[in-house]
């Protein structure tokens, strides 16, 4: 099993939270500049809550003006990023939110250079549920997430959706 983050559930850094701020700021400008503020401020070294760090900092690119901000944001997401892997190389919600935050940058910029190696992860960790280091709030995040916008296909596909959560 994998560690378990250093955050409470009382904490803002707790992960229910975490994933419910980053849903809402995949879809909305407000949300987002809340979730970024919230994670600005983090300050420790848990390697999950500093990946929803670099995804703040990586969805506040679609909100800022001009081409030198965006990739200026993208390039501090990535270093969190390197930051948060670096800390807990296999931990697959680290390795899924950067996953899709990059399987979501234009092609043209080389920022998602890890797509490969993050699916291959994640998808044998799922396979490996409920023995895959995610809860089962986690577990359902990813496996839709990665089903849904097709990137899993196949067998594997039709494995991942006969499993318990």
């Amino acid at each position: 099993m994998l560690p378990a983050t250093d955050t409470d559930a009382q904490s803002p850094y707790a992960l229910p939270a975490l994933r419910r701020h980053y849903r809402q700021a995949a879809n909305d400008e407000e949300a987002s500049r809340r979730f970024h503020l919230l994670m600005r401020n983090y300050t420790g070294r848990d390697a999950v809550v500093l990946a929803y760090k670099a995804a703040s900092e990586a969805i506040m690119a679609k909100h800022t003006g001009g081409v030198f901000d965006k990739l200026d944001r993208v390039k501090a997401a990535s270093q969190q990023f390197d930051a948060a892997v670096a800390l807990n190389p296999k931990h697959p919600e680290v390795r899924f939110l950067r996953f899709s935050i990059e399987s979501n940058l234009p092609k043209f910029l080389g920022a998602s250079k890890h797509l490969d190696e993050d699916r291959i992860l994640l998808v044998q960790a799922l396979l490996r549920h409920p023995k895959s280091g995610l809860d089962a709030e986690a577990f359902r995040i990813v496996r839709d997430f990665m089903l849904t916008h097709n990137h899993i296909g196949g067998q594997e596909a039709d494995r991942l959706r006969q499993l318990p959560e």
